[in-house]
């Protein structure tokens, strides 16, 4: 694949410098060159619109080192080197949307609100040398930017990504970084999931020990789910909290980059954390012995959904101190953050203690509940009062449609699509972000060399990524996003591998309209293009769309045979079975492989070109064994 960081080529491939690819694109001659004579005019006096121009002068400032000055309206046609930003009236951009322009002697963003000057401002960013994303001045750079018209609006309003920071926790700064990165990619809506078996991440007035208790666990490294159980004498030390101001500087922060934050509250599974801190809650005797999980196994999964679980890590929906315990929460939860929408989880509830519940059963009795997919229904539409009693709605995974969906319910479909088509035919809001697609915590590449987890999402199939299913009115699709659960994410620098690049395939699937989505030859050059900018940034991201594809099965002679393909184009595969390292001097990949007799290791390499680009991978030949005797 042919890659160009040329000036030639910015000036006559403009949309190849673009994710998610605008609405439309013409491409001109020459540049606008910043320099000390720059000028910034903000031609409004909205409060957001000149901080939009404060941003901009911010990051121009600091990289180019010329002082440039943030200036009012101007009617001035003799000014050259200016920036004009503006608030305009135009039905086909809506309220997001925006228009750039740039001449060799001024730019202009267009926009109806502040929101659309922003985005704009982001599109301006990416067509500027990707020294703009340097975390220090450098010197001798030419800061030019391809002269081009763009006009853009994107094709949802709910564009999101959700950071767990319950399973691991992250620090105030690093959600900030987090809302940093995702608006690059006019992203608008972060999905922070605050509750879980692993931890309680939000101070709640009046019930301390969910911070004091339920926000600690023991310090685990290995594989999520298989770690032995804490021992007394380990420090339960390991974990972390948002006190109330914590969350008001987010919420602002996010506000201030036009972002919206959604919390989640996920109740009433994978909620140890609050019965560890008020075993009270629970309809199981014995929970005042149990501890906020650390990984270790709690759900036995070998039967599917919902899992079993080895202890009970459910709010008791027979009990009334429950919805005591959650109105005073979705009380300070709706007073801190000012987005619409409340998320109560609901997935992955497991019912065996419920069906041993004395509690239970007299509730069943009482209110004609046939079963225990209608016990957690009854729980959802009381909850759902609460949310709305607090002026929000209420929003929850799939699940919640088991049993009877609240009369109100946003649905977020998380197990494939059926869900958010179910709750779409029933005329409820839904919001796409299906684990066939947007699941970012998963692998990325072959479990051989990717970090492990338990299901794989290559960055093709992100791209494939489809809001919107066949036979569904797309005015209950409030949008898409996509997930990053954290249990086998320790650190912002791993999250940002899991995270980039295939965040950029769900940005495109809620931003690009659909009849642009079909080029992926053309996403993957325009991703290509965007990590020289990652590099200068210093965020990590993941270079697995270069390696090699492995499918393996079994030839009528009972041999292992071994195809290898790789998802962009342009790439050789080069490869030995010597357990030597091959290069591009070594057999070249053309037809599928058999193993010679005693071979022990398959080694595969990509390249382009002369050049490697993909990662050195050790195949153990019993491992393609195994995955051969399980394709049969």
């Amino acid at each position: 694949m042919f890659l160009c960081f040329s000036a030639f080529c910015q000036k006559n491939n403009v949309a190849d410098l673009l994710i998610p690819e605008p609405v439309s694109v013409t491409s001109g001659t020459g540049d606008f060159i910043i320099n000390n004579k720059t000028i910034i005019y903000v031609s409004s006096s909205d409060t957001s619109a000149k901080r939009v121009g404060e941003f901009l002068k911010e990051r121009l400032s600091f990289v180019t080192g010329n002082a440039i000055p943030v200036k009012g309206i101007s009617m001035k046609k003799t000014d050259e080197n200016n920036i004009r930003l503006s608030l305009i009236k135009d039905a086909t951009i809506g309220d997001e949307g925006y228009k750039l322009n740039v001449t060799r002697h001024e730019i202009t963003i267009a926009a109806n609100k502040p929101a659309g000057l922003f985005y704009g401002m982001q599109t301006l960013f990416q067509l500027m040398p990707k020294e703009i994303e340097e975390k220090q001045f450098k010197k001798d750079i030419k800061w030019d930017i391809p002269v081009c018209s763009i006009t853009d609006y994107p094709r949802f309003g709910w564009r999101g990504l959700m950071f767990d920071v319950s399973r691991h926790f992250f620090t105030k700064d690093d959600v900030e970084q987090f809302i940093d990165q995702m608006v690059k990619y006019k992203y608008n809506l972060l999905h922070l999931h605050l509750t879980d078996d692993e931890g309680w991440r939000i101070e709640i007035k009046g019930l301390p020990r969910l911070t004091e208790v339920g926000a600690w666990n023991v310090k685990k490294v290995g594989y999520f789910g298989t770690f032995s159980p804490p021992t007394p004498d380990e420090p339960r030390n390991y974990g972390g909290f948002y006190t109330q101001d914590d969350i008001r500087e987010i919420v602002k922060y996010a506000k201030d980059r036009f972002v919206n934050i959604l919390p989640e509250i996920d109740v009433p599974g994978h909620s140890l954390a609050a019965v560890v801190s008020y075993p009270d809650l629970s309809c199981t005797p014995g929970a005042d012995q149990y501890h906020v999980s650390s990984g270790e196994p709690i759900m036995d999964w070998s039967h599917g959904q919902p899992p079993i679980a080895m202890i009970d890590n459910t709010l008791c929906p027979a009990n009334e101190k429950v919805y005591e315990f959650l109105d005073t929460v979705m009380t300070q939860v709706a007073q801190l953050f000012p987005f619409e929408y409340i998320h109560v989880g609901g997935d992955e509830c497991p019912k065996n203690f419920w069906e041993k519940s004395d509690s239970v059963k007299a509730l069943m009795q009482r209110e004609g509940l046939k079963n225990m997919d209608e016990v957690q229904s009854y729980f959802e539409k009381r909850l759902e009062k609460i949310v709305e009693s607090k002026g929000k709605k209420f929003m929850g995974w799939d699940e919640i449609l088991q049993g009877g969906l609240a009369p109100n319910a946003a649905v977020m479909s998380w197990r494939g699509i059926d869900g958010g088509i179910a709750a779409a035919k029933m005329k409820h809001e839904v919001v796409m972000s299906p684990t066939d697609f947007a699941y970012l915590d998963y692998m990325q590449g072959d479990p051989i060399i990717e970090p492990h987890v338990y299901a794989t999402l290559l960055l093709h199939k992100a791209y494939d990524f489809e809001p919107v299913p066949d036979g569904v009115d797309p005015k209950y699709i409030l949008g898409g996003q996509g997930n990053l659960w954290t249990e086998q994410v320790y650190n912002m620098r791993h999250m940002e591998y899991m995270l980039w690049p295939r965040a950029m395939a769900i940005a495109e699937a809620v931003w690009t309209p659909k009849d642009k989505r079909n080029q992926w030859n053309d996403f993957a050059t325009r991703v290509e293009n965007q990590f020289p900018r990652f590099d200068e940034a210093q965020v990590k991201y993941a270079p697995s769309m270069y390696d090699p594809v492995f499918a393996v099965s079994k030839t009528d002679s009972n041999h292992i045979k071994i195809e290898l393909s790789t998802q962009i184009e342009g790439l050789h595969i080069y490869y030995s079975f010597d357990n030597s390292f091959p290069d591009n001097f070594y057999p070249k990949y053309t037809s599928p492989l058999i193993p010679p007799k005693d071979a022990v290791m398959l080694k595969v390499i990509t390249y382009r070109g002369n050049k490697p680009i993909g990662r050195m991978i050790s195949m153990p030949i019993e491992e393609l064994q195994k995955r051969a005797d399980n394709n049969k």
